[in-house]
């Protein structure tokens, strides 16, 4: 018996030491915001594209209104993977306006159309529709999302469709500021479905740390990424996003990252792009 029990501790080790080592893929699961964009999305090597829930899922639309939205993506080269742009402004989550049974049916119905297509994501930013009004409590504000968020996660688990906090900069929105802060409402729901996002665009603006990103790390599903000063593409400026990238090294992360960029160009600044984001991600593998 102690032969045995050496050998199968001899063997753990072994299988620990000389075992498969985690690979950090990330410049394989680069994609785009926008499914205009295909075209220029497959020349270059884009593994994905994002497309807008409000007007590509258009949940309050009939379903004779979406076949031809549902046509275009179980035929689209990247394949259609993650959408954000979750509610129009006059869909209220929170304050004394709020309406949450239509924004339930308008969420399940994103939800399902969403799995009919291959969409894994959807990225709630939605900066009107979850603000906070001027003399709302900020706790019972907290309250209403959360209660939102737990009647819409029994359809996400049950289609497998994950809906992700976006964290936005301050100036767009007063609640859900920071990485931190989406994880832990995200946390309250009780919910593997309600996950976050890390926009490294909004990260920089609200000066988050890296360490934001592996704090998050068991509710982190989905990156964007454009530069800091004017919203470009990387490349343009020159930004490095290194520091944010090994955090996602650190924690393993084995998603997708979007390009959500304001594109002066995007048939000559796609292509460096792509390059740029590559070249920092391999930096560091």
């Amino acid at each position: 018996m102690r032969r045995i029990a050496c050998f199968l501790f001899l063997a753990a080790g072994l299988l620990s030491a000389c075992g498969p080592k985690y690979a950090f893929n990330l410049d394989e699961h680069l994609g785009i915001c926008g499914v205009g964009w295909a075209g220029q999305a497959k020349a270059v090597g884009l593994d994905y594209l994002e497309a807008a829930v409000s007007s590509f899922l258009i949940p309050e639309a009939s379903e004779e209104d979406f076949a031809a939205n549902r046509s275009q993506a179980l035929a689209s080269e990247p394949p259609i993977r993650t959408a954000n742009g979750f509610f129009p402004s006059d869909i209220i989550l929170v304050g004394p306006n709020a309406d949450p049974d239509r924004a339930v049916r308008y969420a399940e119905t994103a939800i399902r159309r969403a799995s009919e297509i291959g969409i894994e994501i959807l990225v709630l930013g939605s900066s009107r529709s979850r603000s906070i009004p001027e003399g709302f409590d900020r706790a019972a504000a907290e309250a209403q999302f959360v209660d939102f968020l737990k009647r819409i996660a029994p359809a996400a688990e049950q289609y497998g469709v994950i809906v992700a906090l976006e964290p936005l900069q301050a100036s767009e929105t007063n609640f859900i500021n920071t990485v931190r802060e989406g994880a832990e409402i995200a946390r309250r729901t009780g919910s593997k479905n309600i996950c976050v996002i890390a926009d490294l665009f909004h990260m920089m603006r609200m000066q988050e740390s890296p360490e934001d990103i592996v704090e998050a790390r068991d509710k982190l599903v989905h990156c964007h990424v454009a530069e800091l000063a004017n919203r470009t593409a990387p490349g343009v400026d020159g930004d490095d996003f290194t520091p944010y990238l090994r955090a996602l090294k650190e924690i393993h992360y084995t998603g997708r990252m979007s390009f959500e960029c304001s594109w002066q160009d995007i048939d000559a600044q796609l292509p460096v792009a792509f390059e740029t984001m590559k070249k920092q991600i391999q930096a560091i593998k």
